[in-house]
C-alpha cells in the first residue's frame, strides 16, 4: 500500500476506530488484521461469553469499512445463544456437523442440518441458532458478514440486534427453505443452502484462463456475493483485481497465490485446503494448482459498488487491453511462468497451459489486439 508522512497520517489518525471495531472489542474478541490466513481450521479463538462458543474477527484494514470475517467454535454437544440481526451473514462449515433453526417473530421456524463444507446464509433479521452434532468434538464454522457498514450507520448496538421485523419477502417459513436445490441463470444459482461444496458441478469460465469452472451465489436473497471456482491439475488463473473485501477460501487442492498492488512486486502466498486469502482493495492476485488434484475455492464478499461493464460484466472478467482488469497470458510478468514450472517441478509435475496460451493468442489475433 502506499505510503505517505507521518504529519499527514496523524491528521487522519482520529478516522481509523470506527463503531464496529469498539463492538467487537465489547464481544472480548480480537481481531486479526492480515489478508492471509495459512489454516482456518487451526487459527486461535477466545471465549465468546455472549453466544456461548468461542470466536476470533478476520477483518483486513482494506475492506475493514465494507465487510468482515469471523470463525466461531461451537463446544462438543453444545449450542450458540440465539440471534437475530440487521445484517447479512453467509457461513461456511470448517469442521463438524450439526443444524440450524431459523425463525421469524411470527412464530414460523425451519430447521436444517449441515456438516463440513456446507454453504448457507441467514435470512436478514431472522433469529437463529447452531447445535452441535457431536458430543465429543466441536465444530467451527466461518462467516462473512456485512456488519461493520450496518453497526457503523446505526451506531447503536440495541437497534442492529434487536429491533422487532420479519422481511417477509427474504423468509416467511417455507419448509423446504433451506433444501440443497435452487434455480439456476447462466452463472448465478440462487439458493439458500449447499450440501456440499467441494463436489457442486460447476459451469465452464473460459475466460477466466485454463479451463476452469465457475458457480456464483445469490444466498439467501441477500446483496452480498459469492462464488466457487476450480481449475485444472497444472494450470493457473489469470490475474485480476477487483474492490475491497472478498475472503477466498480453499476448498481442495494445494498451490499459491500472487497478490500485489500496481506497479509493485509480487507477493507470494501458499495454500491448502483450509487456507484464505483476503486481496486489499484493487491489488491483482493470481492462483496458481501446483498440486495433484483440481484446485478449487470460495469466495465471500459484499459488493458495496459494482464494477461492471454496462452490459452488466464484471471488469475482473475482461481484458486489461479493453479497458478491464484482468490480464492476459500474453501480458503477465516473465517470471510467473518460471515461478509456476519450478513449483510443478518439485512435485514431479508439468504446465498443462501450453492450450491456454495458444487459444489467448489465437484470440487476441482474430481480434486484432495481440501484441
Amino acid at each position: 500500500m502506499p505510503k505517505v508522512s507521518e504529519e499527514l497520517a496523524k491528521r487522519f489518525a482520529t478516522e481509523k476506530g470506527s463503531k464496529y471495531q469498539d463492538w467487537v472489542r465489547n464481544e472480548g474478541l480480537d481481531i486479526i488484521a492480515g489478508h492471509y490466513v495459512p489454516n482456518l481450521h487451526h487459527v486461535d479463538v477466545k471465549p465468546w461469553p455472549r453466544r456461548g462458543g468461542a470466536g476470533v474477527y478476520i477483518n483486513h484494514e482494506a475492506s475493514r469499512h465494507s465487510n468482515d470475517c469471523y470463525v466461531c467454535d461451537i463446544p462438543a454437544g453444545g449450542k450458540l445463544a440465539p440471534q437475530r440481526q440487521l445484517y447479512e451473514e453467509m457461513i461456511y462449515v470448517l469442521d463438524g456437523h450439526g443444524s440450524t433453526s431459523v425463525w421469524n417473530d411470527a412464530g414460523q421456524r425451519v430447521t436444517f442440518e449441515w456438516n463440513a463444507g456446507s454453504l448457507f446464509a441467514i435470512p436478514l433479521n431472522c433469529w437463529h441458532q447452531h447445535f452441535n452434532g457431536s458430543g465429543l468434538e466441536k465444530a467451527r464454522y466461518l462467516a462473512v458478514t456485512n456488519a461493520p457498514m450496518v453497526i457503523n450507520l446505526y451506531e447503536e448496538v440495541d437497534f442492529v440486534f434487536n429491533t422487532p421485523y420479519d422481511f417477509t419477502s427474504r423468509f416467511h417459513g417455507e419448509p423446504e427453505y433451506f433444501a440443497n436445490e435452487g434455480t439456476q441463470s447462466g452463472f448465478l444459482l440462487e439458493t439458500n443452502f449447499v450440501a456440499d461444496t467441494r463436489s457442486l458441478p460447476l459451469i465452464n469460465a473460459k475466460e477466466r484462463g485454463a479451463g476452469g469452472g465457475h458457480i456464483r451465489f445469490n444466498l439467501a436473497k441477500g446483496s452480498m456475493n459469492s462464488h466457487i471456482s476450480e481449475f485444472p491439475v497444472g494450470t493457473y488463473k489469470k490475474a485480476h483485481l477487483h474492490g475491497p473485501g472478498a475472503h477466498v477460501i480453499i476448498l481442495d487442492g494445494s498451490g499459491f497465490s500472487f497478490m500485489w498492488p500496481e506497479n509493485s512486486p509480487l507477493n507470494r502466498y501458499d495454500w491448502q485446503e483450509g487456507s484464505m486469502i483476503v486481496p486489499p482493495d484493487r491489488w491483482y492476485h493470481q492462483h496458481f494448482n501446483t498440486g495433484v488434484t483440481p484446485a478449487r475455492y470460495l469466495a465471500l464478499k459484499y459488493e458495496g459498488t459494482s464494477i461492471r461493464n454496462e452490459q452488466g460484466v464484471p471488469k475482473a472478467w475482461i481484458s486489461k487491453r479493453i479497458g478491464g482488469d484482468q490480464i492476459d497470458y500474453a501480458d503477465e510478468d516473465e517470471m510467473v511462468r518460471r515461478v509456476f514450472e519450478e513449483e510443478l517441478a518439485k512435485n514431479g509435475l508439468g504446465s498443462q497451459m501450453k492450450s491456454a496460451y495458444e487459444a489467448e493468442l489465437a484470440a487476441l489475433e482474430a481480434s486484432g489486439s495481440a501484441a
